[in-house]
């Protein structure tokens, strides 16, 4: 069914979006590792027209050279969601690093099948470092990690992900409904809502005071959505439209409530830590005192210069 185009300055609209807005972001994947999966079938056909052992050489190094851009693309997406978080464990495994070690294998084995060994140990060598210094290694650390208590980072790891499946499965609901404004709707409060996702993400400890607009109210929001779906596809009530646009609506004022809570929170934790560590300075005596306007040099040289009254 023909969708109609529309957007924040499209006729019909509301004035543009509300609240956070999701920075746009380049796709992780590119023409470079897609390129990888096109190298592989130059030895695939080619080893139809081989020997017995050319041919499987040749097989042996297509499928080394695929299952390398298979780990490339996947390092390269986990890469990407490492950089997008302020803090973030390192991917348990590197796919990167074993991508480039499969492309030299790969390569290394199409050497080998010309029937030289120093042929072999070029291309392999030549074939890792260069991918490695195209795509460059996989993280190897964590980010943000300092004073961050590693059972509670999984347990918002797990409330994260789980929030994550009830938006997905709210955006492919949705679409049943087959009305483009409901869905730009939804995905402005989707929007909000991996807002609250980030803040927590960034701060483990805020999971007690928003776990439960992470669990239960997505959960309602999931199962209120698939039931108006269903429903607006069948008979496009409109009555059922606007009592859904009615609550999402009241979800997302909570859910920015919530976040905006958070925040406030975070700022007013770090006033009271610096005022107390200004305290303790002054009475130990190492606060410097500023001096007032009177008594600078300059100050005194011009009130010298003015006539008494």
């Amino acid at each position: 069914m023909a969708r109609r185009f529309g957007g924040t300055y499209s006729p019909g609209a509301k004035g543009g979006q509300k609240g956070p807005v999701a920075p746009a972001r380049r796709a992780p994947v590119g023409l470079r590792v897609n390129l990888l999966f096109v190298l592989p079938f130059l030895f695939a056909l080619s080893a139809f027209f081989r020997d017995p052992g050319g041919l499987l050489a040749n097989l042996g190094t297509f499928a080394l050279l695929l299952l390398s851009a298979w780990l490339t693309r996947e390092g390269v997406i986990a890469h990407d969601a490492y950089d997008a978080r302020r803090v973030a464990r390192r991917p348990a495994i590197p796919r990167k690093i074993f991508g480039a070690v499969a492309m030299g294998l790969g390569l290394g084995l199409a050497g080998l099948a010309g029937g030289s060994v120093v042929n072999a140990a070029i291309f392999s060598l030549l074939g890792a470092g260069l991918h490695l210094a195209a795509f460059g290694p996989d993280p190897l650390r964590d980010k943000g990690m300092q004073g961050v208590d590693l059972f509670q980072t999984e347990r918002v790891a797990r409330a994260v992900e789980e929030a994550e499946s009830h938006l997905k499965a709210m955006s492919d609901a949705i679409l049943r409904a087959r009305d483009r404004r409901v869905e730009d709707r939804l995905a402005e409060f989707q929007t909000h809502v991996r807002h609250l996702l980030r803040a927590v993400e960034n701060d483990p400890r805020r999971l007690t005071a928003a776990r439960r607009y992470m669990g239960v109210y997505l959960l309602g929001a999931r199962d209120a959505t698939v039931k108006f779906a269903d429903l607006y596809a069948r008979n496009r009530d409109e009555g059922a439209r606007a009592d859904y646009l009615a609550l999402l609506d009241d979800l997302q004022q909570n859910v920015a409530l919530r976040t905006e809570t958070l925040l406030d929170s975070d700022r007013q934790a770090l006033d009271i830590e610096i005022e107390v560590l200004r305290e303790r300075l002054e009475r130990e005596g190492l606060r410097p005192v500023i001096p007032d306007d009177s008594t600078l040099p300059e100050a005194a040289a011009a009130q010298k210069g003015k006539p008494d009254d």
